[in-house]
């Protein structure tokens, strides 16, 4: 990929969160120009920690600010774009439902309209979720099955995605969406997760917390593999144009409880500690687990790290993370 990306003008939302970081971190590597619209400083983010701030065009401001936006694209001449920028927790959505929705689906649409009258952008690769589908009946979910999230994360997720839908259906937009399982590696600073919150209570020597019962199923995708997928897609819609208004799962299809990866992870830090369950969660999905099939098909895609060598690499960031603290 690195020849697509050399010297490539590239807009990046949500360069400050998890994700985010790592994409920009994979597309420094390959050379290509980067430009962030930040809302919110945040040092501890590896966007700033990573010192990858220093060879990137920030821009301070809103992604629901659609004037902001125009200017970006046009005076940056972007010509790819990823749009990560989102709200992303469930608990906060649930207390805060209004900014979860400004944040996700006025922020989508006033960035697809920025596109719309920007020319100058080629392809745009846009996040959306696994949540976006909702409670389905049958399991793993694909890409046909209807969206229908009811609660507000969740429907935050299947609006922005239908939105996404219709600005390439009627505008004829070259954008792609992804719908990924749940992300871990190092980088995720929200300590309510189970992977890094499991990770630093372990290194406090504390039991780590499971907010649910524990049973609740889902798959975990490492985190350079989604900046890679990323990467993949949107170079491959540059090349594949009628592949513009799909989705697409990025999974590693491995579908584990939320206990089975705490144990997980207790084992690979030679820990002995017993979990603390609270079974406190609400309004969250039972089982939710993804198939990648068009993926492997279509894009030829495949992640590249198992699931034990991504939580190696995890620990190890989490322990050096932690020490400099």
């Amino acid at each position: 990929m690195g020849s697509f990306w050399q010297d490539h003008p590239t807009l990046v939302t949500g360069a400050t969160g998890f994700l985010g970081g790592w994409l920009v971190r994979h597309l420094l590597d390959l050379g290509a120009e980067v430009v962030c619209p930040v809302r919110d400083w945040v040092p501890q983010c590896e966007l700033v920690r990573g010192r990858m701030v220093e060879h990137v065009a920030v821009v301070r401001g809103d992604v629901q600010d659609q004037a902001l936006l125009e200017r970006v694209l046009g005076e940056y001449r972007i010509e790819t774009v990823f749009h990560l920028a989102a709200q992303t927790i469930v608990s906060t959505a649930n207390r805060n439902p209004i900014s979860t929705f400004e944040s996700n689906v006025r922020g989508t649409w006033s960035l697809l309209e920025a596109i719309r009258r920007s020319p100058g952008v080629k392809q745009t690769v846009l996040a959306s979720s696994d949540k976006a589908y909702g409670a389905q009946n049958a399991l793993p979910y694909n890409e046909d099955m209807p969206l229908q999230g009811r609660h507000p994360y969740d429907v935050s997720k299947a609006c922005a995605d239908l939105i996404a839908q219709a600005y390439a259906a009627t505008y004829g937009l070259h954008l792609a969406i992804t719908r990924c399982g749940n992300f871990y590696g190092g980088g995720d600073l929200n300590w309510n997760r189970v992977v890094p919150g499991t990770i630093r209570a372990v290194l406090r020597g504390q039991p780590p917390v499971i907010r649910s019962d524990g049973h609740y199923v889902r798959d975990y995708l490492y985190v350079e593999d989604g900046a890679a997928a990323y990467l993949l897609l949107a170079e491959t819609l540059a090349s594949r144009p009628e592949l513009s208004g799909q989705a697409f799962n990025f999974s590693n299809e491995l579908r584990l409880s939320v206990l089975e990866i705490v144990q997980r992870i207790l084992h690979l830090m030679d820990s002995s500690l017993e979990p603390n369950i609270r079974n406190e969660v609400s309004n969250e999905i039972r089982e939710q687990y993804l198939s990648a099939a068009r993926a492997r098909h279509v894009l030829d895609w495949q992640p590249l790290f198992a699931l034990d060598e991504g939580l190696k690499r995890t620990i190890a960031w989490y322990e050096d993370f932690l020490a400099h603290q």
